[in-house]
């Protein structure tokens, strides 16, 4: 659950980072261009808060903001403002989840497509002080060899400080940290945030989602204490039971002994 309310939500919260972004096409596409240096023409497929399950009883993943060009290029983006020790291999899972949903639909392995798992971070995930780190498939032995098979990760980092990226990219970054900003990417999200403030059916779909989680987790909690209740009682049992098994001990040697 979130420990805000809906007025106090901001682009890098979940629910107005993908609202925003699927609701403005040509900002999702601005940003995109501005962290991958591809040329989109327009979203063909879109699609927020994603959900992949490929089993009834599997793990599942839900994917931020995803999106398919005209080239069929396929977008995942995500908003991370937590450390996570599982970041870098969440990217591993997204890809595997990605390529199967598709291979799942009969499709063969040359159907895969080209990919972009992009995570938005609040700090340096790596610590090299980039802004931005581009991961590849490439031969150890020979580097200038690539796999060319049609997968991307990108981290966008805030807190860098090497000379390695657009001042437009600097501003974005200083705008999901708090920082003053003037760009007019960072000044255009400014915009839609108050505006969002605004969107009743936003607002309504916030509290229903909230109820939902609240609900989920007074689920849990209660299933929690009924499972302690119930390993309460198993414990007692076997206590009971080991008791009893003694006495029979007991009473076995006694009449050994007499």
């Amino acid at each position: 659950m979130s420990e805000k309310t809906y007025d106090e939500l901001e682009f890098t919260d979940d629910f107005l980072f993908c609202n925003i972004l699927m609701a403005n096409e040509d900002l999702c596409i601005e940003l995109v261009e501005m962290i991958t240096g591809r040329k989109v023409k327009s979203i063909v497929k879109s699609e927020d808060q994603k959900s992949i399950r490929l089993t009834y009883d599997g793990k599942g993943v839900r994917l931020d903001v995803y999106f398919e060009d005209e080239e069929n290029v396929i977008y995942d983006i995500e908003m991370q403002t937590t450390r996570k020790y599982n970041l870098r291999k969440r990217t591993r899972y997204y890809q595997g989840m990605i390529d199967l949903n598709i291979l799942s639909k009969g499709s063969n392995y040359n159907s895969l497509k080209e990919t972009y798992i992009i995570f938005i971070c609040t700090f340096d995930e790596f610590g090299d002080g980039r802004h931005i780190y581009t991961f590849e498939n490439i031969c150890k032995e020979n580097p200038k060899i690539r796999l060319n098979d049609g997968t991307n990760k990108v981290f966008l980092c805030a807190g860098g400080d090497k000379d390695d990226c657009t001042e437009k990219m600097k501003d974005f970054l200083d705008y999901i940290t708090g920082r003053e900003t003037h760009g007019e990417l960072s000044d255009r999200l400014k915009d839609e945030v108050i505006k969002s403030r605004k969107h009743e059916q936003w607002r309504m779909e916030f509290m229903l989602l909230e109820e939902k989680y609240k609900e989920k987790f007074d689920e849990g909690f209660e299933q929690g204490k009924a499972k302690e209740r119930e390993n309460t009682e198993r414990e007692r049992k076997r206590a009971n039971d080991a008791e009893t098994r003694v006495k029979e001990l007991e009473d076995q040697i006694k009449k050994l002994t007499s």
